[in-house]
């Protein structure tokens, strides 16, 4: 008769072979895995920087649109054409009004002129604003 041997151990510098029935993984979870929250802090950093960044891109589309009612001379009447310019009219935050905007222009097409560069440039403040705004915010 043969004696029993049981699995013989690798030498320094060796790796082992020999399979035992359990793996490396079931070794080193021997606590219980933890359950993840529904809600985390990442995630709600993720919503409210993705809300800001909407927000900001709303505000500056906005105010390219008016700009572009005001240059093609868009009724005004018009219910579409008149919320677009009272949106443009409350993100234009004072600063880049059509009347005393950044730039104030004279003469020929100066209503025109006015909207472009004035809104123009507030739209470019929105989203440079907005993307700083969210890559501060996002996790």
């Amino acid at each position: 008769m043969e004696p029993v041997v049981g699995p013989e151990k690798p030498a320094a510098g060796e790796t082992s072979t020999a399979t035992t029935g359990s793996s490396a993984a079931e070794g080193s979870s021997a606590s219980k895995p933890r359950r993840r929250p529904s809600f985390s802090v990442g995630r709600a950093r993720t919503v409210v920087a993705q809300v800001v960044w909407i927000v900001c891109l709303v505000a500056a589309t906005s105010l390219a649109v008016a700009a572009l009612c005001i240059a093609v001379d868009a009724n005004q009447g018009n219910g579409l054409v008149g919320l677009v310019l009272d949106l443009a009219g409350f993100f234009d935050l004072g600063v880049f009004t059509l009347d005393d905007g950044i730039m104030a222009f004279t003469g020929d097409n100066a209503d025109t002129k006015n909207a472009l560069v004035n809104y123009g440039l507030g739209a470019a403040f929105w989203l440079v604003l907005g993307r700083v705004l969210e890559r501060l915010i996002r996790p």
